[in-house]
């Protein structure tokens, strides 16, 4: 009981969990604002608005840099790794959700007995727009300010 006291009482934990929880809620309630349908895959699923990567990692960097102070190594390896976790979820995973756009269009365009070998389509929705990034990170610098 007492292990498990200590990692819930561990803000390093605790606030990024909650802050990619809210995160990824605020995913499902778009699809219900924009799209105007209840798509529970959104809780669960990569890619949308509000980045949920960003926001955990830079509520993350936020708790550490209130615990150990702007100047410490802790602050400036959670900055780090935050810095190319957004990176990638702006760059490569983005580019990876156009291209796996663009190939289900080449798979769906072709012949009926030439598709057999695909049995599902490529997940497209991986990435983010830099926006949703931009907005993931507010989310979790607010988690982090808030609650550590």
């Amino acid at each position: 009981m007492k292990v498990l006291y200590s990692i819930l009482s561990n803000k390093t934990i605790t606030v990024p969990v909650i802050a990619w929880f809210i995160a990824q809620f605020l995913k499902v309630i778009n699809v219900i604002v924009v799209e105007r349908k209840l798509d529970f895959t959104r809780f669960v699923g990569s890619g949308g608005m509000p980045s949920s990567h960003s926001s955990f990692i830079v509520s993350l960097a936020t708790v550490v840099g209130k615990m150990k102070g702007l100047g410490s190594v802790e602050f400036g390896i959670s900055a780090a790794v935050a810095a190319i976790v957004m990176y990638d979820a702006a760059g490569v995973r983005r580019a990876a959700g156009k291209q796996a756009k663009v190939l289900n269009k080449l798979i769906f365009s072709q012949k009926e007995e030439d598709r057999q070998n695909f049995d599902e389509n490529l997940k497209e929705l991986i990435g983010h727009s830099p926006f949703e990034v931009f907005i993931g990170a507010m989310l979790g610098m607010l988690m982090g300010l808030c609650f550590a």
